[in-house]
């Protein structure tokens, strides 16, 4: 999945409200599939919400007042984000790069495993399953949660959407939905695992991570 040129690497500091993230997303790609702007990794939160994809079903809205709902185009089910939790939407032209969807999740689920190891947790892909997993023995042989979720859109072979990573979000503010469709198991994070990270360091990872995988990133000012 290594490109040529190197990628953007910018940082919200702000929460950003979410139509706003999309619209802006929707305009980098279309510059990206024009050739008219390099390609793209925004690392940023959001205010508490729910977002739906192409695949949710209303069953799986729980609670549907207790925060915003957005429609969106990304692929999946019903997702939250919230403060505490590192969003990182990826703008990527898989024209030079690989045009294949599979491929390029793999890349993305790879991308978390490896950011993940550096904080000595263990994450593990699930053939029937998006994301990235941990398993909980203290709670069960079988037990396991979720601490990443995937969710991309791709329109003229550029992607956007992107990856969703818990460090320290509040985890109750996910009983509102059935995360991704998927009952049966739950939802942790970085700091839920015992590991008192920040968020800048967290980037950290994310950025060497992704280096090693997708290829040189730039910082914007």
């Amino acid at each position: 999945m290594a490109g040529a040129a190197p990628v953007d690497w910018r940082i919200s500091d702000a929460l950003v409200p979410y139509g706003e993230a999309v619209a802006a997303m929707e305009a980098r790609a279309e510059a990206i599939a024009a050739g008219q702007a390099p390609e793209l990794v925004w690392l940023l939160e959001h205010p508490p919400l729910y977002t739906a994809g192409t695949s949710a079903q209303d069953a799986d809205l729980v609670a549907p007042r207790r925060f915003p709902v957005h429609r969106t185009g990304r692929g999946g089910q019903y997702t939250y984000h919230g403060p505490g939790q590192r969003v990182a939407y990826v703008m990527l032209d898989l024209n030079r790069r690989r045009r294949d969807l599979r491929a390029y999740v793999a890349a993305l689920e790879a991308w978390i495993i490896t950011t993940l190891e550096a904080f000595n947790v263990r994450g593990e892909r699930r053939e029937d399953r998006v994301g990235v997993w941990v398993r909980r023995p203290e709670r069960g042989a079988a037990v396991e949660d979720k601490i990443a979720a995937i969710g991309i859109r791709v329109r003229r072979w550029v992607s956007f959407h992107g990856i969703s990573l818990n460090v320290e979000p509040d985890l109750s503010h996910f009983s509102g939905i059935v995360p991704c469709g998927i009952a049966g198991h739950g939802v942790t994070s970085l700091v839920d695992l015992g590991h008192l990270v920040s968020m800048p360091e967290v980037d950290m990872q994310l950025r060497a991570a992704f280096e090693a995988i997708f290829g040189e990133t730039v910082s914007l000012g």
